[in-house]
């Protein structure tokens, strides 16, 4: 499958005034989920584009630094997403309590870049985007166009770069699971 990569979103669109946000249920923590997870890939270029803007501006002031922290996460993300595939407990944990495996990814990274190097780095250059993209993506309302996008990316109709991450996270829609069985049950 080809690797698309998901249209800017005006940004009018993106960060409007107060009327299209709320705060989540915190109750309901699946139908949070299922918010976050829709509006990381509906705006998934929108959010690339203010990381890169922070990650430029940290990079700029301290490259080398900046180098070094992105390794380290990635490499940390990798590892964790390896074990978790290789051990039934870490799936189990990262499917259940997916702000705990992220959280649990960058204490590690920040305490490896604290041995390394730079904290204040990785504060900026890579947690305060991730940080953004979490906090809009849990209070933007959704929209019809956002469920109607998501749909076609959940029944393999289309591949994102946030869709590969969040298939190894194994976040997705409920719905979307639900309506990809299906599909898979009728080719059958």
């Amino acid at each position: 499958m080809e690797v698309q990569v998901a249209p800017l979103r005006a940004w009018d669109d993106f960060f409007p005034g107060s009327d299209r946000f709320a705060l989540p249920d915190l109750k309901d923590i699946s139908k949070w989920n299922n918010r976050v997870v829709s509006n990381l890939l509906y705006y998934q270029t929108n959010y690339l584009m203010v990381a890169a803007a922070l990650i430029s501006i940290v990079g700029f002031l301290s490259p080398l630094n900046m180098l070094i922290g992105g390794t380290v996460v990635v490499l940390v993300f990798l590892g964790f997403v390896w074990m978790s595939h290789n051990k039934d407990i870490l799936r189990k944990l990262k499917k259940q309590y997916p702000t705990t495996f992220v959280l649990a990814i960058m204490l590690s990274s920040y305490f490896l870049i604290s041995y390394l190097g730079d904290v204040m780095v990785f504060m900026f250059g890579i947690t305060l985007p991730l940080l953004l993209m979490f906090v809009h993506a849990s209070l933007r309302l959704r929209n019809i166009q956002n469920k109607l996008q998501n749909k076609m990316e959940g029944i393999g109709l289309k591949k994102t770069p946030m869709g590969f991450i969040l298939d190894a996270l194994e976040q997705q829609e409920d719905s979307i699971n639900k309506l990809a069985d299906y599909i898979s049950k009728v080719k059958e």
